[in-house]
């Protein structure tokens, strides 16, 4: 009976090592392979999460990898393209600190009533964060990596220098990411000559860009298209903030 004690009592040990050194080690290497959000202020990124993601994706496939991308400084973005994508994806992106509470509640209400999963409720800088490092998993730590981030790049970030970065990086079609590359490939001009008209039209596709690229003939964009188109109408105070 003793020695059968001592067995328990040894693996029992061995469990509750294994519990403190499993988080021990993830949680160091969280620290070794955490990005250095701050660079972010004046580099620009060589390329993110999502882009290799979508590399890989074309590869397994055995179709061609090739990314188009052209980085556009914030000053050169036409500010009806930036009113666009605020107005649709984070109305309320220049006076939160990168989450949206009320946001939140709404999708989580919509989905009680619904009876379904809830929608997105990301704001802009949670976006470019799960973006620029992240995967579309909803693991609890790929969350919570996801509002540190956010909040670092609330930190160390200006907003403008926040929404161009995402303006750059976002994907706007399959294998089209950044608005720059998006209006050259889908309007035949370059970002900085973007209309209200056009630049509801880009701004459109970037719940589903794959499926619903600029100038989708589908009811779902179109619908999509004169949504924004009315609440750039009704956000006249935007052009201060841009």
């Amino acid at each position: 009976m003793s020695s059968k004690r001592t067995s328990r009592r040894r693996r029992r040990r061995r469990w509750l090592g294994l519990l403190v050194v499993v988080p021990l080690v993830w949680l160091g290497l969280e620290v070794l392979l955490w990005p250095d959000v701050a660079a972010l202020t004046t580099t620009d990124p060589e390329t993110t999460a999502f882009i290799e993601r979508y590399r890989r994706q074309q590869r397994r496939q055995g179709t061609d990898p090739a990314v188009v991308r052209t980085w556009l400084p914030y000053g050169s973005i036409s500010p009806h393209l930036k009113r666009a994508v605020v107005v649709a994806e984070d109305i309320d992106f220049f006076s939160h600190d990168g989450f949206a509470p009320a946001e939140i509640k709404a999708a989580l209400r919509d989905a009680w009533r619904e009876r379904r999963a809830p929608r997105g409720a990301s704001t802009i800088t949670q976006q470019l964060a799960k973006n620029l490092w992240l995967s579309p998993s909803r693991w609890p730590t790929r969350k919570l990596r996801e509002a540190i981030l956010t909040w670092q790049l609330e930190r160390y970030l200006e907003k403008r220098r926040i929404l161009e970065l995402y303006l750059n990086l976002v994907e706007l079609g399959p294998g089209v990411f950044g608005v720059e590359a998006a209006a050259r490939r889908y309007l035949g001009k370059s970002a900085a000559a973007v209309d209200a008209g056009e630049a509801a039209m880009l701004a459109a596709s970037l719940p589903f860009p794959r499926t619903h690229p600029p100038g989708s003939s589908s009811q779902t964009y179109r619908s999509r298209v004169r949504t924004i188109e009315r609440r750039m109408a009704l956000a006249g105070w935007l052009w201060k903030e841009i």
